[in-house]
């Protein structure tokens, strides 16, 4: 079984931090993309970057939504238009360096602090029925209203992913395997017979789960993640991953990729020229 190397939870150096983008934006590129969403509002893939929230479009567009420049570190879609993220400010932009739990309910319009401003800097984010996971500073946290927090403890998590049928169960990807909690996070087990994965995502059905191992290589699920499948691969180390029923959406270096068959083919959505 090969290595997992878990990213470190403090703000990251390659994907930049306050006052690393500049002021206007520049051209706009999918560099860094940490976290990727379909909005029911308009069926749009969104990708969280280093330079802002993106929308893609099914020919491969980029638009950057309200040319807002901030670094998205964790983002994750929880309703229409109804996004929660994390990250940093970009150039010209106030605020702590770390901005804690951000909300927008217009699209990623407007952004409204919810709690942690200052202290938490949530490199993954997942939220299921109004219960919110984030990881943040190698702890996971779990709030049920976006402002008070409990503290599950230290974990070294690569990714987490609520389950919508349930919100009390997590799944999390971590070096020792995929590993499961039915109450909340504040027990875990290892999910038994699972391949090694770095990204996860459960779709908004609550069945089909998807997930992508180091190499590219991705896994399919029609049991929330408790038995899993080999499917296609994307051909590379993935940046981000979101599952919308038989559509997988996989980040990677300089290419979103995309499947309508459940991951078991990906054709190039958008590619950096």
């Amino acid at each position: 079984m090969s290595a997992l190397v878990l990213a470190g939870c403090g703000a990251d150096p390659a994907a930049g931090g306050q006052g690393d983008a500049t002021a206007d934006g520049g051209e706009i590129t999918l560099e860094h993309v940490h976290g990727l969403g379909v909005d029911p509002a308009d069926d749009a893939l969104y990708a969280g970057t280093h330079y802002g929230l993106v929308r893609i479009s099914p020919d491969g567009e980029l638009t950057r939504v309200a040319d807002r420049v901030q670094d998205f570190m964790g983002f994750t879609v929880v309703g229409p238009e109804h996004y929660l993220a994390g990250g940093h400010p970009g150039a010209g932009q106030d605020g702590p360096g770390n901005l804690g739990l951000i909300e927008s309910t217009d699209g990623g319009e407007t952004w409204e602090t919810l709690s942690l401003a200052g202290e938490a800097d949530f490199h993954a984010l997942d939220a299921a029925d109004g219960v919110i996971y984030g990881y943040s500073g190698g702890r996971l946290l779990v709030s049920e209203d976006g402002v008070e927090w409990a503290d599950r403890g230290q974990m070294r998590i690569a990714d987490l992913a609520a389950d919508p049928s349930d919100p009390q169960r997590v799944l999390a990807t971590t070096e020792a395997g995929l590993v499961v909690s039915e109450d909340a996070g504040k027990n875990f087990t290892a999910v038994v017979g699972a391949p090694l994965l770095v990204l996860l995502d459960v779709a908004a059905d609550g069945g089909t789960a998807a997930g992508v191992a180091p190499d590219g290589t991705v896994f399919v699920s029609t049991d929330g993640g408790r038995t899993w499948v080999e499917g296609g691969s994307v051909g590379g180390a993935p940046a981000a991953l979101t599952v919308e029923g038989d559509e997988v959406y996989v980040a990677v270096e300089g290419a979103v990729l995309g499947s309508t068959d459940g991951g078991e083919t990906f054709t190039e959505l958008y590619r950096e020229s």
